[in-house]
């Protein structure tokens, strides 16, 4: 389908790469959160994607943020809703909480500034990996907090006594801080980004892939309750008996082989 604010192109390996060009900052707006529901919804259906990168066409910003200036100007439309921007926040963590939930991996590929709103669709990724720029969850210099999951995501990711360190102080962290704390997993060099990404991505493609698609499934039940989390655990296992890729990997360990989960025919 035709989008407004990103394009989609398949590449070899069924991987996906998802770009944003939402100009003139890769700004989150309505538009934007439009294209990514729908873009997940397609990727998520679509049997020959087996990896999702989300990359940016901007040079200097993976994305911006939240459109302020738009989403606190008064509206007609808001009426007396005193709830409206508890909704706008609402609203953009559903739209991120499609990609942590898309059953394949995600990776961020971050070549340039991620800050607030752009740090969190970052970190609803499953990986990330970046080149350039600065990344972090910059709100409260502003007043603000960060509204799309970032309070959540980066506590589940970091504990309580490193999140509260870099939201209160609206810590920006250059790619070898980020990868020293845990924010980001990998830094590469910037003019190699697309081809250390690629190699990542076509790694974890040769994989898997169903299984970690169930795999993130437990994982994400994991921030629940233990007897849920374990439930979901093992109905997940069941699941991964309805593909074949059991017996690929169970017939390489036994020959001694590395299993081929790709079919490249």
């Amino acid at each position: 389908m035709p989008y407004e604010t990103i394009a989609i192109e398949k590449r070899n390996k069924g991987i996906a790469w998802l770009t944003i060009d939402n100009p003139p900052a890769n700004a989150i707006n309505e538009t934007l959160m439009q294209d990514l529901e729908a873009a997940a919804d397609e990727l998520t259906a679509d049997k020959s994607v087996r990896v999702v990168v989300i990359a940016s066409n901007h040079k200097k910003t993976f994305v911006a943020g939240l459109d302020l200036k738009n989403a606190m100007s008064p509206s007609t439309d808001h009426g007396d809703d005193d709830n409206m921007i508890a909704k706008e926040s609402a609203r953009m963590q559903a739209c991120f909480q499609k990609f942590a939930e898309m059953p394949k991996p995600v990776i961020a590929a971050i070549n340039g500034y991620a800050l607030g709103g752009g740090c969190e669709l970052a970190l609803a990724c499953d990986f990330r990996i970046m080149g350039k720029g600065k990344i972090g969850l910059t709100e409260v210099s502003l007043g603000l907090i960060p509204g799309a999951g970032g309070t959540q995501r980066m506590t589940k990711l970091l504990g309580r006594a490193k999140a509260v360190e870099l939201i209160f102080g609206a810590k920006r962290l250059k790619a070898e801080e980020a990868e020293a704390v845990g924010l980001i997993h990998r830094q590469v060099d910037p003019e190699n980004m697309e081809a250390n990404t690629t190699a990542f991505a076509e790694e974890l493609a040769e994989g898997a892939v169903h299984a970690m698609g169930l795999a993130k499934r437990a994982i994400n039940a994991a921030e629940g309750s233990l007897a849920e989390g374990l439930e979901i655990e093992a109905n997940a296992f069941s699941e991964t008996f309805e593909t074949d890729e059991p017996g690929i990997g169970l017939a390489a360990f036994f020959q001694k082989e590395k299993p081929k989960f790709l079919n490249d025919s």
